[in-house]
C-alpha cells in the first residue's frame, strides 16, 4: 500500500476526523488516501441532515445501517471522510456539510478550491 504523505489542506499535520463511527478509507479515523481510494474520501465533515437526504438522492445512502460491510449508518452531527467530488457536488447544490480543515486531506485540493473548503469551515482559519 503506497498512501500519499498525511497532510492537511492547511498544510500540517492530518488530524484525526472521526472515532464513533470510525471512519477514513482506511477506517483509522483519519481521512487518510492513496492511489487505492479512486473516490479520494479525503473531506472530514459533520453530517447534516440536508446532506444526508442529497447524498440519498445521488444513490449514495450513508443514513442506512449496512451491518455487512461494519457499517452503522451515519447521523447529523458525526463526522465522516468524504468522497471530495460528492463534497463539491452538494457544495454546487448549496448544501454542502461543514469541514475540519485539519482532518482534510490535501489531496482534496485536486477535486476542491481552498477558499470553497474555507467558507464551509467549521474552525478558525488565517
Amino acid at each position: 500500500m503506497n498512501r500519499a504523505p498525511a497532510v492537511n489542506v492547511l498544510g500540517g499535520e492530518l488530524a484525526e476526523c472521526g472515532r464513533d463511527p470510525v471512519t477514513g478509507f482506511y477506517r483509522d479515523g483519519c481521512c487518510n488516501t492513496s492511489a487505492e481510494d479512486a473516490g479520494c474520501h479525503t473531506v472530514c465533515s459533520v453530517m447534516t441532515r440536508e446532506f444526508l437526504e442529497f447524498s440519498a438522492a445521488r444513490g449514495n445512502d450513508l443514513m442506512t445501517p449496512r451491518p455487512e460491510f461494519g457499517f452503522p449508518g451515519l447521523r447529523p452531527g458525526q463526522r465522516w471522510c468524504l468522497c471530495a467530488l460528492r463534497w463539491l457536488e452538494a457544495a454546487r447544490a448549496g448544501c454542502a456539510p461543514r469541514v475540519a480543515l485539519a482532518a482534510t486531506h490535501q489531496r482534496t485540493l485536486e477535486h476542491v478550491p481552498l477558499d470553497l473548503l474555507r467558507a464551509h469551515a467549521i474552525e478558525a482559519t488565517h
